[in-house]
């Protein structure tokens, strides 16, 4: 299981560059609009990747049977996963960070957005004993964060990556939604997590001040 901050389509990229051939295949739950990606998406499409549709509030207000959906395409690509070695992506914070997404949040983390639990838990349930390393990568862009054209243009002259691999603990396996004490207690897991990866964020970033181009 991978997981990751999550600024650009460019982590993507950088994911799939820096992990190729030295952990299994690489597949993430991408938002159904990366579809459309130039070139990109036509292939993820191909390798049967999973898209999510992400439902506003007032959707689910209306319609709350639209909260389990992303749950039900999540169990299918793990159904799907077990058949073959993988590696699955997870961006915990379900969007990118953005300054003014970061401000209405009011998060404790100085570089992150808050950490959505859900999909992570499940897919780890799901996935059971296929998947037994957890690879938790951060990503800082010290120029500033790329857009896609600007990386495949090779405008993009320094990233920094910084890798920790660790074994699941069988405490992060549960039923999240229906055990409420399995389910504080990952998110309490999950929050450590969090707070570890915004240090080495926040020691990348005094390392390698953010130098904007121009």
């Amino acid at each position: 299981m991978v997981i990751a901050n999550h600024q650009s389509w460019v982590d993507i990229l950088i994911l799939q560059r820096v992990l190729n051939h030295k952990i299994p295949f690489l597949k993430f739950f991408l938002k159904k609009e990366l579809i459309f990606v130039p070139f990109l998406g036509i292939a993820w499409w191909a390798l049967d990747f999973p898209f999510m549709r992400r439902y506003s509030t007032a959707q689910l207000r209306k319609n709350p049977k639209l909260r389990g959906k992303d749950i039900e395409i999540t169990r299918k690509a793990c159904a799907k996963f077990k058949s073959k070695p993988v590696s699955v992506m997870n961006f915990v914070e379900g969007t990118r960070f953005k300054a003014d997404k970061h401000r209405q949040q009011n998060s404790q983390f100085k570089h992150l957005l808050k950490p959505k639990a859900g999909g992570l838990a499940f897919a780890l349930s799901a996935m059971g004993e296929h998947i037994h390393k957890l690879v938790d990568v951060s990503i800082y862009y010290p120029e500033k964060v790329p857009t896609f054209w600007e990386y495949i243009s090779g405008q993009v002259k320094e990233v920094h990556v910084h890798i920790s691999v660790s074994e699941i603990p069988a405490a992060m396996r549960g039923d999240y939604m229906k055990d409420r004490k399995f389910k504080i207690a990952f998110q309490e897991q999950l929050n450590q997590l969090w707070l570890e990866k915004d240090k080495t964020l926040d020691l990348l970033t005094k390392e390698n001040p953010v130098n904007p181009k121009g």
